[in-house]
């Protein structure tokens, strides 16, 4: 086989990888929202571009690596949606910056911004004062998300993927057992792994399950 054929082959291989990689793992790759999804998103692309021009990488060694790589993002992302302490430290947590009008300087130095940052992107979003926000957060891709006095709470979920969200948590004032004892107030044999999202609207706890047609709720 001569050695354009061989590109070919292994550039097919590589397209192939990276769609079925996609199908499996979602579509954060298209978009990425953590540090994981542009991490995986460099390394397939450093493996595909690395090994495409290397006369001395076999196809069949090509194919081993994308099937080794595939599966250890699979792990990853199985490990990740159940621990909430490793999914914190691979793709990080929305920080709170301001709250209640006062900058939390601990999280502020945690994100790595400075103040010039800050009231940069403060501005950018059309706030003039510190004093008028009541909440602002870093997300896990850099956005800024702002919640003035007067408007409604940001709806961030109280539980993702069976795990718990300790940072909203105790920013609403409760904690573990406030929660569980809500989930309790809905149904009767539902556990916080059993809950694929859990919102809080309106002061009221929204669940959304798993199984919901093996959930007992209760009677009112």
């Amino acid at each position: 086989m001569d050695s354009y054929s061989i590109v070919f082959l292994k550039l097919a291989v590589g397209i192939m990888a990276l769609v079925i990689q996609i199908n499996i793992l979602g579509k954060g790759n298209l978009a990425p929202i953590s540090a994981m999804d542009q991490i995986q998103n460099y390394v397939l692309g450093g493996i595909i571009g690395g090994v495409l021009y290397n006369a001395s990488v076999s196809v069949l060694q090509f194919v081993m690596v994308l099937i080794i790589w595939t599966f250890l993002v699979l792990l990853l992302k199985f490990v990740k949606n159940h621990n909430y302490l490793v999914k914190a430290i691979v793709d990080g947590k929305p920080i709170v910056i301001v709250r209640r009008g006062e900058l939390q300087m601990d999280n502020i130095l945690r994100a790595g911004l400075s103040a010039n940052e800050l009231m940069f992107k403060l501005r950018s979003a059309g706030i003039d004062e510190i004093q008028a926000l009541k909440l602002a957060i870093v997300e896990q891709n850099g956005q800024l998300t702002l919640t003035k006095y007067g408007e409604e709470d940001v709806k961030y979920p109280l539980i993702q993927d069976g795990q718990i969200n300790y940072e909203l948590l105790d920013l609403l004032d409760h904690d573990v057992a406030w929660l569980e004892e809500q989930v309790s107030k809905q149904y009767k044999n539902i556990a916080i792994a059993d809950i694929y999202l859990g919102e809080f609207i309106h002061g009221h706890l929204v669940l959304h399950l798993y199984h919901p047609d093996e959930a007992k709720p209760v009677d009112k």
